[in-house]
């Protein structure tokens, strides 16, 4: 994350419209994030601010401003409203469950960037591999395309995503 406060604006400025001493106190908060990993501990506490609390009426864009600054860390983001919750041994969800959505949202980054970076080698292996099973072999004057057919099905395991 070694974006600039300005150049965090500038991409929060593509999805939102206004807000923008709001854009700015979180764009800096969020390069101050990464500052304060790169200094020694004792200076890490001088480095501020380190939490941000949004306020504001319903509908002026505090949680799309908190979504799209978390995917520009790479970070989960969960919205949760309190209301929703209770203490242990009560009907509703509890407290525990933020964590656990917040450990299952950084999983699927990081599970999407591996993928990511297996990507192109994946493809290019995939790419090898039907044509060894398609060409025709030098030594062999012709193929017949149910063989081949047939090796293409043994030989590939077929991923289908959504």
């Amino acid at each position: 994350m070694e974006l600039t406060p300005q150049e965090i604006v500038a991409e929060l400025d593509r999805y939102i419209i206004g807000q923008e001493e709001a854009k700015r106190a979180v764009a800096i908060a969020l390069r101050n994030r990464y500052r304060r990993r790169l200094v020694a501990p004792e200076l890490r506490d001088e480095i501020l601010p380190k939490n941000i609390l949004m306020i504001g009426p319903t509908g002026v864009g505090k949680t799309e401003i908190a979504r799209r600054l978390a995917r520009l860390a790479k970070a989960p983001f969960v919205k949760v409203e309190a209301t929703k919750f209770t203490e242990v041994g009560y009907v509703g969800r509890d407290v525990d469950s933020i964590i656990r959505e917040l450990v299952d949202g950084a999983i699927r980054i990081i599970q999407a960037q591996k993928l990511e970076e297996v990507e192109e080698q994946a493809k290019v292996q995939v790419e090898e591999r039907l044509v060894e099973l398609l060409a025709p072999d030098p030594a062999q004057k012709s193929i017949n395309p149910m063989e081949a057919l047939s090796q293409i099905s043994q030989g590939i395991l077929f991923c289908l995503t959504e």
